[in-house]
């Protein structure tokens, strides 16, 4: 694949980026439009079926793990403005040379000792992987005074109960998943900690909402049956905005989520139709707008 470097252009959108940007070629942009265009459509298609009504549209985040900056910058020059990475230095990388306009979403798993590195980055949107009380408070204290806005957080549930994922337990039990109703046990519980830990210790952090990455068996039956892990996610986010509300912390306090209600982010390019569906706010789709990645093996060897 050949790439063409272009100039900094002092006119482009809202900021300059720190390097030169590349483009991908005509063809490699015109393939990237397409199947932006295909999973757009799909996105909307699927959110028009969701059992609640929406008030604002879900939010498609184009994750970009091991592509090149010119494949984002396709992208962003068709209108795309959220992506998703989920390594530190990748992302770090790919911040300098980009359009600062970007939304940057972190969706890798977060390590306490790679929070000022992340802080660092002007325009890093969101971190969808807090699990931890560690975690939360690195990132405060982390992040710069002079920053404009808070950073959106996401606390990641392990709906699932794999071991090889991470994620706090759900607040929700049974099958189909219905949240828990025992008061005491819901406030006590990891989640509920750490939602109250980043409200009252993490002012430059915003609890924006809830993340999860389903089961792979779920999300291949998504065909037969409604997926119990995007339903477990739902009825955990009930179950923790009451929560907030008796600590303190009700929708009408505008301290957490937007619109009263904390947004979900679930769903990724297998399975984000039935994410939306059952009510997700924010989906992670890669392989569908940029192809099959690399392995990290390959990718490192370049």
């Amino acid at each position: 694949m050949r790439f063409f470097p272009i100039p900094l252009r002092r006119s482009m959108s809202s900021a300059v980026p720190t390097v030169p940007l590349v483009r991908a070629t005509p063809e490699r942009a015109e393939e990237l439009k397409e199947a932006l265009a295909e999973i757009r459509q799909r996105v909307e298609a699927a959110s028009a079926k969701a059992a609640a009504p929406r008030t604002t549209p879900p939010v498609l985040v184009a994750v970009s793990k091991y592509k090149p900056a010119s494949d984002i910058l396709a992208c962003y020059d068709d209108g795309q403005r959220d992506f998703g990475e989920n390594y530190v230095q990748e992302l770090v990388d790919k911040a300098a040379q980009l359009p600062q306009d970007i939304r940057w979403h972190f969706i890798g798993t977060l390590q306490s000792n790679k929070a000022k590195i992340l802080a660092s980055i002007p325009n890093l949107y969101a971190i969808q992987t807090v699990s931890s009380t560690k975690g939360a408070s690195a990132l405060n204290k982390a992040l710069p005074a002079d920053r404009p806005t808070p950073l959106n957080v996401l606390l990641q549930v392990n709906t699932s109960g794999e071991d090889a994922k991470s994620g706090v337990p759900p607040l929700s039990a049974g099958s189909p998943p219905a949240a828990l109703t025992d008061a005491s046990a819901v406030d006590g519980s990891e989640l509920v900690q750490l939602a109250r830990h980043v409200l009252a210790e993490c002012p430059r952090l915003r609890l924006q909402g809830l993340m999860t990455i389903g089961s792979l068996a779920e999300s291949l039956a998504a065909d037969e049956k409604p997926n119990e892990d995007f339903a477990r996610l739902a009825a955990t986010r009930d179950a923790l905005q009451a929560a907030l509300a008796r600590a303190g912390f009700p929708p009408e306090s505008g301290k957490w989520g937007e619109d009263g209600r904390l947004l979900l982010s679930m769903g990724m390019s297998s399975d984000f139709e039935a994410a939306l569906a059952a009510g997700s706010d924010i989906v992670r789709v890669g392989t569908g707008i940029f192809g099959a990645r690399p392995k990290k093996e390959e990718v490192k060897s370049h």
